[in-house]
């Protein structure tokens, strides 16, 4: 039960107290986000081609089995924890990267399944995802979470139940404006995007490096092992990587230079 709560401890939110009514001040930014989220992507997937009420209903699918399998995920590692606290234990408002994971491996099933091209569908996700990332970070924000490192500039601000640090970078409105600036630089490459998956890549590449340079100035979390890198870093990372495979496979010059390589060695082959 212990490893359950040191793995979710960062995820657990606040509460907005109304009288004897207690709302998770995170799970309702991150409600409204994600309705956003699906509101903005009926407009992007007209613009890739793609019946807006299928992109719809690939997103619910999504959200859905994000929480599914971060929780199922839980129970195989803690059963015990499971058998004892059941309620508990599923009540956890925690996504973990195993789920996340697992996530994307059902994602591209659903997908496969429904005949959704992958790059117009992630084209068409990419500024709907920058826009959830937005209230996201307001909700950290006002709930006092993913603080800032301290700092002596004038527009540092103290969290919440702080009595140590004193004024901190308000990281989580950087964050905020950036993914906003994002989600409107993806909309304008997405009114004119040259092939599948330049959006996305876009999208992947940038907002890797932007979430491992904020992650630079936030407090570090303890956790699990000695690794040289918070787990986020290793996911900006990847999406870095991921979004740098994107632009070197699918662009018309990578392209080009294909077609151009495949030709030439047809032409030496006739000839020999």
């Amino acid at each position: 039960m212990n490893f359950l709560f040191h793995a979710t401890a960062m995820l657990v939110p606040g509460f907005l107290r109304l009288g004897r009514l207690h709302l998770p001040v995170y799970g309702l930014f991150a409600a409204a986000g994600l309705v956003a989220a699906l509101a903005l992507s009926q407009r992007t997937a007209r613009q890739v081609g793609i019946p807006a009420e299928k992109l719809w209903d690939a997103g619910l699918f999504g959200i859905v089995a994000a929480f599914i399998a971060s929780r199922a995920l839980l129970v195989a590692m803690d059963p015990h924890a499971f058998l004892k606290y059941p309620l508990l234990v599923l009540a956890l408002p925690s996504l973990t990267y195993g789920g996340m994971a697992l996530t994307g491996l059902l994602m591209l099933g659903y997908l496969r399944w429904k005949r959704l091209p992958l790059g117009d569908v992630l084209d068409a996700w990419a500024p709907c995802a920058a826009l959830l990332a937005a209230v996201l970070s307001l909700g950290h924000f006002v709930e006092g979470t993913e603080a800032g490192m301290p700092t002596r500039l004038p527009w540092g601000v103290i969290t919440p139940g702080d009595t140590v640090l004193g004024h901190v970078h308000p990281v989580q409105l950087y964050a905020m404006a950036i993914a906003l600036v994002l989600c409107v630089v993806l909309l304008r490459v997405l009114a004119r995007r040259r092939y599948a998956g330049e959006v996305a890549g876009i999208g992947l590449l940038v907002g890797g490096a932007i979430a491992f340079l904020l992650d630079m100035l936030t407090q570090p979390v303890e956790s699990l092992g000695d690794g040289w890198l918070d787990p986020g870093q290793w996911i900006a990372l990847g999406a870095i990587v991921v979004g740098a495979m994107i632009f070197t496979l699918r662009s018309p010059a990578s392209q080009e230079k294909f077609v151009l390589a495949t030709e030439s060695r047809i032409v030496t082959t006739s000839e020999g």
